[in-house]
């Protein structure tokens, strides 16, 4: 009799769980595509790096996924669905955010059991969005040498790293060696100075192809001096393994703590890394956003 019960009540159990854990809907996430937005500023060439996906149900946090994915939620009925493009902040994996200047996508949906509800996630930057740009297409560029710089930014449209979707027709190359070992430059003052909100959300974006590390940095030039702040670093790629890639690096903290009064200017300083004989540093598509 005893196991009897302890039959009944497994029984029981079991057919709670079913009861209590519903079979989940599926929702797929694929990688995001960026378009231009025609009513915003001119944007430049639209690359991106946006890993993730911030995820809202209703009024409800689901959670934030690597694109694409594939995971289960228990929703039923219709829902609205808005999912947030995000980076990794700095470069840092463990730093996802949602990128401020980019907008969220939103469906409605009817969400049923076992049933795969596919997202196609498109964004553009919103129409306020505010850029400062320099992409190497033009005779001029927007940066100068430092007079200490052994090396000097050239344009560079060498096929073995040109990418036209990336690039469109040119990027800019600094090579660095046992004899010009370094390279700093600035972008220009006079009508290329920056003036950059403060208390807001400001952001640099660069793309880099590089064997040798570089630094980026922000000039907070003010009637009482002119201050570096050295800022985020792009490692090495391996020589075999290098490609393009794209950082998205917070310039907010910098500009709050510089003089009220001060302007800015970015800047960039590669040093032949160690036990090295040369490298090779290319960037292209930078732009300053913010609103």
């Amino acid at each position: 009799m005893k196991h009897i019960f302890t039959l009944i009540g497994l029984i029981f159990i079991a057919s709670s769980c079913v009861k209590n854990n519903p079979d989940p809907v599926w929702l797929e996430i694929n990688e995001w595509q960026l378009e231009s937005n025609p009513l915003g500023n001119p944007s430049g060439v639209l690359t991106h790096n946006i890993t993730d996906a911030w995820v809202y149900i209703g009024n409800e946090f689901v959670g934030v996924f690597e694109v694409p994915c594939r995971v289960p939620v228990l929703y039923s009925g219709e829902k609205k669905v808005r999912v947030y493009p995000a980076i990794w902040n700095n470069g840092i994996s463990s730093t996802k955010k949602i990128y401020p200047f980019l907008q969220a996508m939103e469906i409605t949906t009817n969400f049923m059991e076992n049933e795969t509800v596919t997202i196609d996630p498109v964004t553009s930057y919103l129409s306020t969005t505010e850029f400062w740009i320099e992409d190497f297409e033009n005779v001029g560029n927007k940066f100068e040498d430092d007079p200490t710089s052994l090396t000097s930014l050239t344009t560079s449209n060498d096929p073995a790293v040109l990418d036209p979707a990336i690039n469109g027709n040119a990027f800019a190359r600094i090579n660095l060696d046992e004899t010009e070992y370094l390279w700093l430059a600035y972008s220009k003052g006079g009508g290329d100075v920056l003036e950059l909100p403060r208390g807001s959300d400001v952001y640099l974006e660069v793309d880099y192809h590089n064997t040798n590390r570089v630094t980026t940095g922000l000039l907070a030039v003010s009637p009482s001096g002119t201050v570096d702040n050295p800022n985020i670093q792009m490692n090495p790629q391996e020589e075999s393994e290098v490609r393009w890639k794209k950082i998205y690096i917070e310039l907010r903290e910098i500009i709050g703590g510089s003089d009220p009064s001060a302007q800015f200017r970015l800047s960039f300083r590669a040093l032949l890394d160690d036990e090295e004989t040369n490298g090779e540093v290319n960037i292209d598509n930078i732009k300053v956003v913010h609103f």
